[in-house]
Order: structure tokens, then C-alpha cells, then sequence
């Protein structure tokens, strides 16, 4: 499988911001971009938006409006579920690529990321979803781990979907075969079961919320 590094993309260059409004204004004629970055010097300082640039003037430099620019981004070694959220923060469609010096590195598209969300085995191979929930300080990752595996179960995901101040859900997907005998030791451990899904209802909604994501943030 591809790592989503690999998706880093540099096709258009960023903005100067010494250029002209207009430029950016023709620059987003021609792409369906929501924002894109604006370097002073070689520096990373901020993303214009396209809805935006319609408002300015157009022969100001994109200088004159730094305070409109919208400063998200993501580090090049970031997990997708990270980036994923910065997308869903910022209501953005792409997002800029800093290194750990912060340093500007290209940027993500939000279909790329999509593309390979899709492709993880989370969402990509057969499997039984179990969502459980246990008081925050009760849960242990390694104890749902122990309890997939002393079933003959294998991990293909586990990750908190949903949590506050008293309670935390968690959604682990695994290997088929074992799900009963899975969902009778967590409660045992006491871990209530929220939902359990045999079939690929779950991943079918998983996709078609991707789908509608990807949709929703090239509109």
C-alpha cells in the first residue's frame, strides 16, 4: 500500500505575497481550490481563500489582506486520520505540508486523501466493526488488543470515535470468525457494545460519508 506521503503534491506553485490579487483571482477561475498557500520569502504564512479573493481589490498586493489568511496546515509525517481532520476543520479541500523545521513541502488534496483512505485496510478489507464504550479512565487500547488476539481475532483498525469527559467509544474492526466470542470477552471486561456489524453496513456508511466529505469540500 502507497503511503499517503507519497500523495504530496506540488503541481501549482504557492502564492508570493507580493503578488497581485488578480493573479489569485484568475488562478482560482481556472481551479476548483477552496484556498491555497502564500509564502513571504520562502515562508509558509497562511492559505487564501478563493472566497475571499473575490472580495479584494484586485491591483493590491496579496499583502495588503494578510489578516484574511487562514494559517492551518499539516506535518509531512502526520497519520491520515490527522489530515482527514484538518480538511473537516477548516472546511478546506486542500491543505499545506510543513516538515519539522516548517519548512513548506507541497500540499494534500482532499480527493488523494480520500483516494487513500479507501485504500486502507481499515476500510478496504472484509471484517466485523464493534463499537464499545467504557469510562475514559477504564479503557486500555493494549486490553482491546489482548481481547481481539485471545480470540484468534486479528486487528485491521481500532480508533476512539467518540469521546468526553466521563465515557469513550471505541470502534475496532476485525477479521471475521471470531466476532461472538470477541464481543462476549469485552463483556466480561465490562466494555458495553454499542453496535455490532457483520456485514459491510458499517464500511459501506464509512465510504459513503469519504464520498459525501470529498463532495461536500469541492462544492
Amino acid at each position: 500500500m502507497r503511503q499517503l506521503s507519497e500523495y504530496i503534491n506540488n503541481d501549482f506553485k504557492p502564492f508570493s505575497n507580493k503578488d497581485l490579487i488578480t493573479e489569485a483571482q484568475e488562478f482560482f477561475i481556472d481551479v476548483t481550490y477552496s484556498h491555497f498557500p502564500v509564502m513571504d520569502n520562502g515562508v509558509y504564512i497562511g492559505c487564501i481563500s478563493a472566497v475571499d479573493v473575490e472580495t479584494f481589490e484586485a491591483q493590491k498586493p496579496i499583502s495588503d489582506f494578510r489578516y484574511a489568511l487562514e494559517g492551518f496546515f499539516v506535518r509531512n509525517a502526520m497519520i491520515w486520520l490527522d489530515v482527514l481532520e484538518v480538511f473537516a476543520r477548516n472546511n478546506a479541500n486542500i491543505v499545506p505540508i510543513l516538515d519539522e523545521n516548517n519548512a513548506y513541502v507541497g500540499y494534500y488534496e482532499i480527493t488523494d486523501v480520500i483516494k487513500f483512505l479507501n485504500e486502507t485496510p481499515f476500510l478496504k478489507e472484509s471484517g466485523g466493526i464493534i463499537v464499545v464504550e467504557k469510562p475514559v479512565a477504564d479503557y486500555s487500547m493494549s486490553q482491546i488488543t489482548q481481547i481481539v488476539e485471545s480470540n484468534n481475532g486479528k486487528l485491521l483498525g481500532v480508533f476512539v470515535s467518540q469521546a468526553d469527559a466521563e465515557k469513550v467509544q471505541i470502534t475496532v474492526k476485525t477479521t471475521l470468525g471470531s466476532v461472538n466470542e470477541i464481543i462476549q470477552s469485552f463483556r466480561r471486561y465490562n466494555y458495553e457494545i454499542i453496535s455490532e456489524h457483520h456485514e459491510d453496513d458499517y464500511l459501506n456508511t464509512l465510504k459513503e460519508r469519504s464520498e459525501y466529505l470529498d463532495k461536500y469540500l469541492n462544492i
